[in-house]
C-alpha cells in the first residue's frame, strides 16, 4: 500500500524525513499580510459563526473589525518589539484582535483562563505585554496579576466598571489608506506566545514564527471549508484554526461556553462542519455520547486530535460515523507545530503517522546510541522551521535543543517498518489531566504535609477519556489510623486547582517500590498500585 505523505530513511544515521515543505505564498509575505489580502479577495464569505453568542461575520466585516483593532494599536505607540496579552474564550471579536496583532507585526501572548493569579504575574512578567484584552470574568484576577505592570485591559465580554470595552476598541476610525505592517525581521520574526510547561515546572511563554510551515497540517483547506475548533488561543489547536481559517477562507464555527458533546454534534450537524481538531479528552467525550449515533456528521472529512493518548474504544467509534478515513492522529509540540499526522487510521490505527513536510525524526537511546524500526526511544524532531526559543529563557531552550537543531521531545516512542511514529511513554514525569499539565511532585509534596505521613509515590493512571488521573501509594506511619480517603480529602482540601485532585484514588501500603539504590521507583509503585486495586 502507498502510505502517505512520501519520507525516506537514511538507514545509516537512523532518520526519517518528509520532504521539504513547500511555500504557497510569495516567500516575503508574513502570515498577516497573507491573511490581509485573502479577507480581501473574499469580502462577502462567511468568515465566523459564533453558535453561543448568535452572531455572523462576513470576511469583510471581520476584515474591517481587525484594521480597526490595528488601528487601536497604532494609536496607542506599540511597536513589533511590543507584546500584546491574550486570555479569552472565543468570543465574537477575539479573532479581530488576532488578526489585528498580525496585521501590525505584534505579537500576541496567550495565557489560559484557568490559571491562577499567581501563574498569570509570571508569565505576563516574562513578556510583559503593554495592552491586555480578557473576558470580564477574569479581569480582577488579570488586573491583580498584572498591577506592577501598569498595563491596560480591555474586555470581550462581561464588562466590568473600569475596564475599557472591545466596543470602544472598534469605534475607532481606521487608519487612511490602512497597509498590514511588513515585518522588521522578516518572517522568523515571532508570531504569537503560547503557553507550555517544562522542566523547570512553571509555565514557559513558547515562542511561534511567522514562518508558514506552520500551515502544514491544513493545506487542503478550501472557501468550502467549515472548521470548528473548541480550544482557546492559548492552546496550539485553537492557535492554529485561527490562522488557518484566515489563510484560507474558511467559515468558522465557535463557541465561547465549556465544551459539550451533544453541543459539538448539533454544531456538526446544523453547519456542516468538514475540518475539526479535537483534544483526547473532548475525543472520549465525543466518542461515548449516546447522542452520537443519533446525528449525522458524515460531513466531516477531516477529524484532526492529538496531544496525549486517546481511547482507541472512542476514535473507533467515532470513524463508524464517518464516511471516509478523516480520523487523523497528529503528534505534535507547541514549540515545533505538527510533526507527525495518521492518513491511515484503518490501516494503522493509534499511530501517529509519518512526518508531514519539512519534520525529520530520530530515536535515541538513553547513551545516545541512534535506533532502527520498532526500538523504543526517546522522540527527537529537526523542522526546517525556524524557532526561536522560549521567551526570555535561553537556558530552557538550550536544554531541549542541541547543536544540530533536534528537539529532545522528552517523549517515549518507536517508528515501525512503514515509518509511523507510535507514542509508548513519557520520559518526563510530567502527566496530563484533561489537556492540562501536573507533576507527580506537587502533589507528593502537599500530602508529606500531613503528621501520619511516612512516604508517598503520585503517579498517573491513564482512562479512556484521555487522561493522566493522579493517584497516590502512601506509607502510614506506625500506629496510625489514617486512611485512603484521608489522603484523597486533604489533597482536594489543600490544592485549589482540581486538576491536581487524586481522582484515580489512593491506597494504604506497607512500603513503596524502590530500585536498588533506595529510590522509589515510580513505575514499580504504580504497577503494585494497579494489582492491590484490581484485587480489591
Amino acid at each position: 500500500m502507498q502510505f502517505k505523505p512520501e519520507i525516506t530513511y537514511d538507514a545509516e544515521h537512523k532518520v526519517w524525513s518528509a520532504e521539504n515543505a513547500r511555500d504557497y505564498f510569495a516567500p516575503d509575505l508574513s502570515i498577516g499580510e497573507i491573511i490581509f489580502h485573502e479577507m480581501r479577495r473574499h469580502p462577502q464569505l462567511i468568515a465566523q459563526i459564533s453558535d453561543s453568542e448568535n452572531t455572523v461575520l462576513t470576511r469583510e466585516e471581520l476584515h474591517l473589525n481587525s484594521m480597526r483593532v490595528a488601528s487601536y494599536l497604532r494609536s496607542l505607540g506599540l511597536l513589533q518589539s511590543d507584546v500584546v496579552g491574550i486570555i479569552a474564550r472565543n468570543t465574537t471579536h477575539i479573532f479581530a484582535v488576532t488578526y489585528g496583532c498580525f496585521f501590525n507585526g505584534i505579537p500576541f501572548h496567550a495565557v489560559n483562563m484557568v490559571f491562577d493569579e499567581a501563574a498569570i504575574k509570571h508569565l505576563f512578567n516574562i513578556t510583559k505585554p503593554r495592552l491586555i484584552f480578557c473576558d470580564g470574568d477574569e479581569y480582577e484576577k488579570v488586573k491583580a496579576a498584572t498591577e506592577s505592570l501598569k498595563v491596560k485591559i480591555v474586555t470581550m465580554r462581561n464588562h466590568p466598571i473600569g475596564s475599557i470595552k472591545i466596543d470602544e476598541v472598534l469605534a475607532t476610525p481606521i487608519e487612511e489608506n490602512f497597509k498590514p505592517s511588513r515585518l522588521d525581521q522578516g518572517n522568523n520574526q515571532t508570531l504569537a506566545i503560547l503557553c507550555s510547561s517544562g522542566t523547570t515546572r512553571v509555565p514557559k511563554a513558547v515562542t511561534i514564527s511567522n514562518s508558514r510551515k506552520i500551515l502544514s497540517a491544513a493545506l487542503d483547506l478550501t472557501t468550502s471549508d467549515v472548521q470548528y475548533a473548541h480550544s482557546t488561543l492559548d492552546w496550539f489547536s485553537g492557535f492554529l484554526t485561527t490562522v488557518t481559517s484566515g489563510v484560507f477562507s474558511t467559515k468558522r464555527i465557535i463557541s465561547d461556553v465549556p465544551f459539550d458533546p451533544a453541543r459539538f454534534l448539533r454544531i456538526v450537524q446544523q453547519h456542516k462542519v468538514t475540518w475539526c481538531m479535537h483534544s483526547p479528552l473532548h475525543l472520549a467525550l465525543t466518542g461515548n455520547s449516546p447522542e452520537l449515533e443519533k446525528i449525522d456528521i458524515s460531513s466531516i472529512r477531516t477529524f484532526l486530535y492529538g496531544g496525549a493518548r486517546c481511547s482507541l474504544e472512542a476514535q473507533q467509534k467515532i470513524r463508524s460515523q464517518l464516511h471516509q478515513d478523516g480520523m487523523n492522529l497528529a503528534y505534535g509540540l507547541t514549540e515545533l507545530g505538527a510533526v507527525t499526522i495518521n492518513f491511515h487510521f484503518d490501516q494503522k490505527p493509534n499511530s501517529c503517522g509519518r512526518p508531514v513536510d519539512g519534520k525529520k525524526i530520530k530515536i535515541i537511546a538513553e547513551n545516545g546510541d541512534h535506533l532502527g524500526a520498532n526500538e523504543v526511544g526517546e522522540v527527537c524532531v529537526r523542522s526546517d522551521q525556524y524557532w526561536a526559543g522560549y521567551y526570555g529563557n535561553p537556558e530552557e531552550t538550550q536544554n531541549v535543543l542541541d547543536s544540530e537543531q533536534w528537539f529532545y521531545t522528552g517523549d517515549l516512542g518507536y517508528m515501525d517498518d512503514d515509518g509511523f511514529l507510535y507514542i509508548v511513554d513519557r520520559k518526563k514525569e510530567m502527566l496530563k489531566y484533561q489537556s492540562y499539565k501536573y507533576f507527580p511532585n506537587e502533589i507528593e509534596d502537599v500530602i508529606s504535609q500531613m503528621p501520619d505521613v511516612a512516604d508517598v509515590c503520585v503517579f498517573g493512571i491513564w482512562d479512556p477519556m484521555g487522561s493522566d488521573k493522579a493517584a497516590a501509594a502512601v506509607v502510614k506511619k506506625v500506629g496510625s489510623q489514617l486512611q485512603a480517603q484521608d489522603v484523597v480529602d486533604y489533597v482536594r482540601k489543600n490544592i485549589p486547582i482540581m486538576n491536581k485532585h487524586l481522582h484515580g484514588g489512593a491506597i494504604i501500603v506497607d512500603d513503596l517500590k524502590r530500585s536498588p539504590n533506595g529510590k522509589t521507583n515510580r513505575k514499580a509503585t504504580k504497577e503494585y498500585f494497579l494489582q492491590l486495586m484490581e484485587s480489591n
